[in-house]
């Protein structure tokens, strides 16, 4: 091979590497341009509850106003979607049959066990409300029963009427129940259907309507729950 052989092989050797490492820098840029475009880590999940409740104890009420104990029992669902955390809304506008959850949105806890805890809570300024062991072991050690309030809630959601104007909607299905040694006695059965509007059409607008609907459903049911006999 000839000394100019030698000398053209070297330099287009030399070529090819100069073009390697040229790509091997432009994939290595790609890359690196390829990480910082990747998505951040998706945000916390906000979480919601009716929140912090009265500030200050209720004042205790006068021995004339005490009502009987009553034993609340704890809320069933017949709609298995309540039994989760998720927030859900529907677009009334548009498939009011369609629910939908809130993405990165929950409740702290069910919403009937949120909604137990209020109406535990207002039931509790008049009288002395017993869970379903309590009342149990009242009835077994001293003989004594108490009447036994059923709820159902059947509806808990963010309802759109249209893209500009939602509510939170609230349908909760009551049932007083008295017993006797001769068994239960129904004093009475109610539903509650209630509405309130949503500040903003997003799921913070959501949590408030719901929570203004609820407090309206309990203060509902107690005042009912207080005038039977």
């Amino acid at each position: 091979m000839t000394a100019f052989a030698i000398k053209t092989m070297t330099a287009r050797a030399g070529r090819t590497g100069a073009a390697g490492l040229f790509c091997l820098a432009i994939l290595g840029a790609l890359g690196l341009a390829g990480c910082g475009a990747l998505p951040d880590k998706p945000g916390r999940t906000v979480l919601y509850d009716f929140g912090p409740g009265p500030l200050t104890a209720a004042l205790e009420a006068a021995p004339s106003a005490v009502l009987p104990p009553i034993t609340l029992a704890d809320l069933d669902t017949s709609a298995s979607r309540l039994e989760g955390t998720q927030l859900h809304y529907r677009l009334g506008y548009a498939d009011a049959n369609e629910l939908r959850p809130y993405a990165g949105s929950r409740w702290t806890l069910p919403p009937t066990q949120l909604l137990r805890q209020r109406l535990r809570d207002a039931l509790a300024q008049r009288r002395t409300v017993l869970g379903t062991l309590e009342a149990a072991n009242l009835t077994r050690t001293e003989g004594r029963t108490t009447d036994l309030l059923r709820i159902s809630l059947e509806e808990f959601s963010h309802y759109f009427e249209s893209p500009a104007s939602s509510v939170g909607l609230v349908r909760v299905r009551a049932t007083l129940v008295r017993g006797s040694p001769g068994g239960e006695r129904v004093l009475g059965q109610r539903l509650v259907v209630v509405t309130r509007p949503a500040p903003s059409a997003d799921a913070a607008g959501g949590v408030k309507a719901l929570t203004a609907a609820t407090d309206a459903a309990v203060a509902e049911l107690v005042q009912w729950a207080d005038g039977l006999k």
